[in-house]
This record gives C-alpha cells, structure tokens and sequence, in this order.
C-alpha cells in the first residue's frame, strides 16, 4: 500500500489540486460568473429545514468519511507515535478547503452556462468539459483532469474496500485474498444497479427515486448520521473519554482540548445528530 495507493496519492492528488486552482481562476473570469459566487456564498437563511441539516450532515459524514468504520480501521493502522489531534485537524481543514474550492469551480460556470444548480453531482461532467474548451490546450488538461479523478475516485473505494475487508481478516479469520475478491464482487454487483440508473435504468424509478437516489438516501440522510452518532455513544459513554484520551496521548502527545472534547462527543455531539435526524420526520 505505501508503495502503490500512497505514492500515487502524494503525486497525483497535488496535481489534482493544482488544476482545480487553474479551473476556479478560469471559471470567475467567464461571464455571468459573479452570479454564481453570489449564490454560491451568499446564504439564504429561509431555505433552512431539519432535512436541509440532515443532508449537509450527511454529506459532511461522507466527505470526512465518518460513521462508516474507515477512520477506524485506518486509525488501528498509524503508529502510536502518531499526533492524532494534529492530524484531524488538517484532515477537516483540507477537506472543506478542497469543497470551497470545487464550489469556487461549479457554481460561477454554471451561471455563466445558464444551466440549473440543482443538478447535482452531474455537474462535475456537464461544465467542467465547458470550461476547458475554453481554455488554452484545453484538451489535454481535461484528459489530465479526469484521469486523476478518476484515480482519486479509485483509491477512495479501495480505502472503503478495505474496512469491510478488515472485519472479515480480524472477526472471521478470513485471509486477505479471499476477503478482497468476495467483498469486491459483492460491491461491484450492487454498483451496477447504481451505475446503469445514470443509463438504461434511469427511468426505473420507485416513488420518484432510481436505485442510486435510495442507496445514496439511505447511506448519506440515515446510515451516516445513525453511525456517527451510535459512535459517539460508543466512546462518550461505553469506551468513556479518559480511555480516549489515554489513547490519543500515548508518546507524549498533548491533548490540549480533552476536557472541551469530552463534554462534546458525550453531550452535544448524540443529541444534536440525534435531534436533526428526528427533526426530520415531525
């Protein structure tokens, strides 16, 4: 994995993030672009729900990668010698850069085209070829563009991959081989569902939904927030903060916020999670 996955990510994501910057300088000199700045940064209060929270809270989940067990799994990986506290820091501080940063892209292009805001994520595919068009040597920027997203999207499923594997290797004794090759066919075989609604099966729909509308629903708005808050259950109450603590101090490591934290993760953290998910339903 050092060798392979990282080594491709500490060249190939800095690529990444280096077009994105010469997208974003390109997308706020088209025309019209400033509209989209403004919608895009400009909050309308009015249009706040409990199921507007709910999927922010969902999609926040999913970014960070949170109450699916990958964090977990990745954090039994690090050394011990590891600065936890420093590294979650820059773990949320990049993400939500990398996110501003995409939105600085989508949102002035897709005024500038006229098109509808609401689209969703197909709007990575319907104005970032518009964009490079416009732009010198366009062409090949957009081919090195969607390679490397494409890579990204690749090692982000094999690290999601690799949770499932490693309950199967730790609690079944399975070895690595089989675990890999069984969960990946399972994974794959319920992908193509969720593939082919962008397609042939596009207008099967139940109440209103394709299949990739229901798994991506019951994933982001209920599987993530369920989790996240059952883990912060798990820690604040079961586990408990001192043990937490314990552990995120081993080596010398300061936990400077421990006292913040704990009345965070045992209080605030399960019932606001809690609170937005019900508030939905009422």
């Amino acid at each position: 994995m050092h060798g392979g996955i990282e080594k491709a990510c500490d060249i190939m994501m800095p690529t990444l993030f280096l077009i994105l910057l010469v997208l974003m300088v390109r997308a706020l000199t088209l025309p019209g672009a400033m509209e989209g700045v403004k919608f895009y940064l400009y909050p309308d209060f009015s249009k706040i729900q409990p199921h507007t929270v709910l999927i922010a809270l969902g999609q926040a989940f999913f970014s960070l990668s949170l109450g699916m067990g990958a964090m977990l799994t990745y954090g039994s990986y690090l050394s011990p010698r590891e600065n936890l506290t420093a590294a979650t820091v820059y773990v949320v501080l990049f993400d939500t850069f990398i996110a501003l940063l995409m939105g600085m892209v989508i949102f002035p292009a897709v005024f500038s085209m006229g098109l509808e805001p609401a689209e969703g994520p197909s709007l990575v595919f319907s104005v970032l070829p518009t964009v490079f068009s416009s732009m010198p040597m366009g062409n090949l920027v957009s081919i090195i563009f969607f390679v490397l997203l494409t890579i990204a999207a690749l090692t982000s499923g094999i690290s999601l991959l690799e949770v499932v594997v490693a309950y199967f290797i730790d609690q079944l004794g399975w070895n690595r081989k089989k675990a890999v090759l069984t969960m990946a066919a399972a994974i794959y075989l319920l992908g193509v569902p969720s593939a082919l609604s962008f397609g042939v099966m596009g207008d099967v729909k139940f109440m209103g939904k394709t299949f990739f509308d229901i798994v991506d629903n019951i994933s982001s708005n209920y599987l993530l927030p369920i989790g996240g808050m059952l883990t912060a259950v798990f820690v604040g109450w079961i586990w408990g903060t001192q043990a937490a603590k314990e552990e995120i101090e081993k080596h010398e490591t300061r936990f400077h916020w421990a006292d913040q934290w704990s009345f965070l993760i045992r209080f605030i953290a399960p019932v606001a999670v809690g609170g937005v998910f019900l508030a939905r339903f009422f």
